[in-house]
């Protein structure tokens, strides 16, 4: 069987792991080719990758007939244009999550994407594919816990990198759109249904900065869906223990949680401490099989001549609920959808 020839967009952290990813684990796939604009960085990964070609410019690399897909971890407000760009150019598509900064753009994308249905476009709702989400999910499919009346969704990063979300925070969208897009889509996909209203409140509790962009350090949202199925979502920046990632719902003949205890692994560690279990610190850590099986959907989507489960439309219908949610926020009223 041929190998999908994949060009990876961006080494960012996210960007460098999804290289990493291709060339080593995801089956049927090679890494073809690297691109970013940051000269030295695209020639420390390449080289320690074993990539021979490499672009400071993407419109030079989806002109490479040596190239059959291109997986986009560049900043987000190229995502839109790259995607346009490489469908027209006769590549199929993986884009990390936003699909664009803001539901115009979005429906640009749809509009690439439905302008060549022969090409296979993913995008990157890797909580779908870690192997806990998916194993609950079919419990749900199957009606095992009854019809779902409580989703609730925490996603906490550490503290420690307080710094960067700071710098960040100007040109994330607020983090309903940064970080609980995730749980938004989860949302949707274990509950079925789409969201009737919100309310959503939080505050800069720690971390006055974040108010600058009219965003809080910890917010959260309570949404009604269509269905009556209650909806809580939680989204923090200064968890002192790790990186924490938790899941309930809560259903009429039973409950599922994912990950209530944040863990690293299943070792506990006796010392001078006490007993304890460590937390993972990072996304990378925590989904680093998520990662790698999203990928090798995306392969073989090419090769089966399918299309993914998730689509461009999860990603515009994800990023309506995400800013409903800020304007929640921000307005502290009640807002029907």
């Amino acid at each position: 069987m041929n190998k999908i020839r994949i060009g990876s967009v961006g080494l960012g952290r996210l960007g460098l792991q999804h290289a990493v990813n291709i060339a080593s684990r995801v089956q049927h796939a090679e890494l073809a080719a690297l691109c970013d604009v940051d000269a030295a960085k695209l020639k420390e990964a390449a080289d320690r990758i074993g990539v021979p070609r490499r672009f400071a410019a993407f419109e030079e690399m989806i002109a490479c007939k040596d190239i059959d897909a291109v997986v986009l971890a560049s900043p987000s407000a190229l995502h839109t244009g790259q995607i346009a760009a490489a469908l027209a150019a006769g590549k199929h598509v993986f884009s990390e999550k936003p699909l664009g900064v803001n539901v115009a753009e979005c429906k640009e994308a749809e509009k690439a994407v439905e302008a060549h249905r022969d090409m296979v476009f993913m995008l990157g709702f890797m909580r779908r594919f870690d192997e806990s989400y998916q194993y609950a999910h079919d419990k749900v499919a199957a009606g095992e816990i009854g019809k779902p009346i409580l989703f609730r969704s925490y996603s906490q990063d550490p503290e420690k990198f307080i710094a960067g979300a700071i710098a960040f925070a100007p040109h994330s969208g607020g983090q309903f759109l940064d970080m609980a897009v995730h749980d938004i889509d989860l949302a949707r996909w274990f509950v079925g249904s789409e969201p009737a209203t919100v309310y959503a409140v939080g505050g800069c509790y720690a971390h006055d900065e974040f108010a600058a962009s009219r965003d809080g350090d910890n917010v959260s949202c309570l949404m009604k869906f269509k269905n009556d199925c209650m909806v809580f979502l939680f989204a923090g920046r200064t968890a002192p223990h790790g990186y924490n990632v938790e899941t309930e719902i809560i259903g009429t003949r039973g409950i599922l949680r994912i990950a209530s205890v944040p863990q690293k692994n299943l070792v506990e560690v006796l010392d001078g401490g006490g007993v304890r279990r460590e937390c993972s610190q990072n996304f990378l850590e925590r989904f680093d099989s998520a990662y790698v099986n999203e990928l090798q959907e995306f392969v073989n989507c090419i090769i089966e001549k399918r299309k993914p489960a998730v689509t461009v439309y999860d990603g515009t219908r994800v990023s309506e609920i995400a800013y409903t949610c800020k304007a929640a926020f921000e307005s502290g009223e009640l807002i029907k959808f």
